[in-house]
């Protein structure tokens, strides 16, 4: 300790799925760290995101099987939703991933978990109010943050005199919502959506864009928006929210403005899932001269480092694509070069996601108007699911298989799965992207049969009809 300042070799802000494994490594090479946490060990990915949403969305799809059980035979009978038996099942799995990350970081030599609030005060020094209600201060020669985003709130007349729920507080609700309205048609707002719907709920879903998943060729989003629409769920385009009351006590009206006309809809509750916001705001960057962009995403260059010698920026803090495999990876970058004097950078890096709707979107490289609007020279294979021979077994024919091969290279540029397992087919196509494999090799492979990769074979066949 230093004029009442602990002096680490390390220290993380920010225990995500970057900033644990980060913290944990540099400890174990013999680094002494301090890893700082103000809320819950694991941050959003075990305790606000994948893990408790992905654990509801599989009690939502038992509820779709059971409904569809008569089309295979199967007579399920009368059956109803324990909406609190979900929940909880949620916090026990949350919780268990979350104490095995913590017992991890405390069992850990030479890494210290600091539970409070960190700015800095000065150039590598911060002040962290702590949880027990006293103020430390600390400094390091390296400092990683990892503090992620937090859910944005749309600008909505009237919004703060109504109840509104994010994506964290409406996976708490103990009474299923008699009507949804959901402000946003991306990743969130269709997970929620089409969950909530097959617990029971009505549904609508207000999307300001002209299609679902703005980011999605035509044909994609198309075959999403016939998918919810087929589950029941109200999908409006095109549409701007304008004003938000409370009407009957516990209803709540949403007027809102489409191309053609302002129509009101009225619902029970009203989930916004508009974006999410970096937790930049009380970090106090400028002491240390850390520069931000305008909606406060830290700027990093192409090693992670910020515009201040020594402080770095990891995971969704950082802006760019906001999922948890690239927190990871930006570790494992960061790993490589403080510990091993390596020189890996993000640049041309795979960003695979998926869409856990069902059946899934999964997604890999160029889509094909990323790939028209670079100039590129390219050819599309395509293959609806109901040509699938797996998913005709299954009657899991919703969706469609579409890839991007390079007309000179033969070189897949990009894919995009819908359909069941679309993760995981996805994943397939990305290790062959990822060992340069001309699309022949998956045309000509052998897969077991009946697998869903075996499908590739059909897939590629498409573009030498």
């Amino acid at each position: 300790m230093k004029d009442g300042r602990r002096k680490f070799d390390a220290i993380v802000v920010g225990s995500g799925q970057g900033g644990t494994p980060l913290s944990l490594s540099l400890a174990e090479a013999g680094w002494k760290v301090a890893l700082i946490e103000r809320k819950a060990v694991g941050g959003t990915c075990i305790n606000e995101g994948c893990t408790p949403t992905k654990t509801m969305i599989a009690s939502a799809r038992i509820a779709h099987l059971v409904r569809r059980a008569g089309d295979f035979g199967v007579h399920a009978g009368e059956f109803s939703l324990d909406l609190e038996r979900v929940v909880q099942r949620k916090k026990q799995v949350v919780e268990s991933f979350r104490k095995g990350s913590k017992k991890r970081i405390l069992d850990s030599p030479n890494l210290s978990l600091i539970e409070g609030s960190a700015r800095f005060v000065r150039e590598r020094q911060l002040e962290v109010a702590l949880l027990n209600g006293s103020t430390e201060f600390f400094e390091a020669d390296t400092i990683v943050i990892n503090t992620g985003t937090r859910p944005a709130s749309p600008e909505i007349k009237g919004l703060d005199n109504v109840v509104a729920h994010d994506s964290t507080s409406i996976m708490e609700l103990d009474e299923l919502p008699e009507h949804l309205i959901v402000v946003g048609g991306g990743y969130v707002g269709l997970e929620f959506g089409q969950m909530f719907r097959r617990f029971g709920s009505k549904v609508t879903i207000i999307q300001r864009d002209k299609q679902l998943l703005s980011r999605e060729d035509e044909d994609i989003a198309g075959m999403i928006l016939e998918i919810m629409r087929d589950e029941g769920i109200e999908v409006l385009l095109d549409t701007e929210p304008l004003e938000v009351d409370s009407v009957g006590g516990d209803r709540i009206s949403l007027r809102l403005q489409s191309s053609e006309k302002e129509t009101t809809v009225v619902g029970s509750h009203l989930l916004l899932a508009a974006g999410r916001l970096p937790n930049t705001p009380d970090l106090n960057l400028e002491k240390n001269g850390i520069q931000i962009d305008g909606r406060g995403f830290i700027r990093v260059n192409s090693r992670l480092e910020t515009t201040s010698k020594g402080v770095y920026a990891i995971g969704d803090v950082k802006g760019g694509p906001a999922f948890t495999h690239i927190s990871y990876d930006d570790f494992r970058i960061l790993k490589q070069n403080l510990l091993n004097g390596g020189s890996s950078t993000i640049e041309e890096r795979f960003v695979p996601y998926v869409v856990f709707i069902d059946p899934q979107l999964g997604r890999i490289g160029l889509s094909e108007k990323e790939a028209s609007s670079q100039g590129r020279d390219f050819r599309v294979a395509k293959l609806p699911f109901d040509r699938v021979a797996r998913a005709i077994e299954t009657d899991e024919t919703r969706g469609m298989m579409k890839a991007l091969v390079d007309s000179k290279t033969d070189q897949i540029i990009g894919a995009a799965i819908l359909g069941v397992e679309g993760g995981e087919i996805m994943s397939a196509i990305q290790i062959a992207m990822m060992g340069g494999l001309p699309y022949t090799s998956l045309r000509e492979g052998v897969f077991a049969h009946p697998t869903l990769v075996e499908s590739l074979n059909n897939l590629f066949m498409t573009l030498d009809s």
